[in-house]
């Protein structure tokens, strides 16, 4: 085992022997019904609470939507506070923070999500952020001479900076991507126990991005790793693009944008490797892909697909959505978590 990966993984503080484990499972569903024993999850397709991110692949039935649940065995509680729904069984906590932003700006509506996200944080022993993912209309437009997304960075860093919470090394996996219209949504996990902050070596970590790219930087880590019990680990891989150091690459090339993500993923799954001593396989991993073009897909699935297996776990279960991505020369961005057995020895 790498050296480094006993002194950061030691130090992180244990689950309560008590704890509920926390799973996953991509589901279909008719009508918007959560599945029993379901915290929460992203929703697509054709259900009021979806995301305004159409659904390029699996093809889905007129009424079918897909949910990303997280789920425990533990006994849940649903609770709001604010604009923020949530569920708990006390050891995890699901929710998702919805707010309009054509009152106000993106500005005023992401320190109002997030205020209200950390307030819920606070008032449960679910402190610890474990993954983000957030979704606004428009990302790449201008509004006041500011780009959307700019606004929603400049939003997102003060509302950690409000609670004083760390905006930059540590903080969560996350990922932001533009929706065709609809509200901010925010959606959490958080867990009692901090996961470990991992960096991918060919990029500056976004939260160290120079000015050009706004007045303040994202604040995420390109991925983190937590203890979800019953011996198992969860790494959860922040949406990934075509980017190295800083700087977008492969302009107007969709398929080496692509290669470039993957190339990416398996840089952050090699640090992540490091860390553990344990490998996780890419095609056992759970994946979104997000095109902008809904014309590109047949040549980003042919890629990705070729890339872990195309009769693996990955391809069979990824689903591809047709969103904006963060900067507008970017083509499609990927995201993905899998699960890490303690003493595991799985291909890399």
């Amino acid at each position: 085992m790498n050296p480094l990966a006993s002194t950061d993984l030691a130090s992180q503080a244990s689950l309560p022997p008590d704890t509920a484990p926390l799973s996953f499972r991509r589901v279909r569903l008719a009508g918007g019904a959560s599945p029993a024993a379901a915290l929460g999850g992203r929703w697509v397709g054709r259900s009021p609470e979806a995301i305004g991110a159409p659904v390029l692949a699996p093809t889905l039935a007129p009424q079918e939507a897909l949910l990303d649940a997280w789920s425990t065995t533990g006994a849940l509680q649903a609770h709001q506070h604010g604009c923020v729904q949530y569920v708990t069984d006390g050891h995890w906590l699901h929710g998702v923070a919805v707010a309009d932003d054509r009152d106000g700006g993106v500005h005023a509506a992401t320190q109002r999500a997030y205020g209200d996200l950390f307030a819920v944080l606070a008032a449960t022993p679910c402190t610890h952020l474990l993954r983000l993912w957030n979704y606004l209309a428009d990302i790449n437009a201008d509004a006041g001479g500011t780009e959307r997304y700019k606004q929603f960075n400049a939003g997102r860093q003060q509302a950690f900076l409000d609670v004083h919470r760390s905006a930059f090394e540590g903080s969560p996996a996350a990922c932001a991507l533009g929706t065709h219209g609809g509200p901010l949504r925010v959606y959490f996990l958080a867990g009692r126990v901090p996961p470990v902050a991992i960096e991918n070596p060919r990029q500056v970590s976004a939260y160290r991005y120079p000015d050009t790219y706004g007045p303040r930087a994202p604040t995420f880590s390109r991925a983190a790793l937590a203890d979800v019990g019953l011996g198992r680990r969860a790494l959860f891989i922040s949406g990934t693009a075509s980017i190295v150091g800083h700087q977008s690459v492969h302009l107007g090339d969709v398929r080496r944008q692509t290669e470039e993500s993957l190339t990416n993923l398996a840089a952050v799954r090699d640090a992540a490797a490091a860390r553990t001593g344990q490998p996780i396989a890419a095609s056992e991993m759970a994946y979104t892909v997000y095109v902008r073009h809904a014309a590109d897909l047949p040549v980003v699935r042919e890629v990705f697909e070729r890339a872990v297996g195309p009769a693996s776990p990955a391809a069979r279960e990824a689903i591809y959505l047709h969103a904006d991505i963060c900067r507008a020369e970017l083509l499609v961005e990927i995201e993905a978590h899998g699960f890490i057995e303690h003493g595991s020895r799985g291909a890399a």
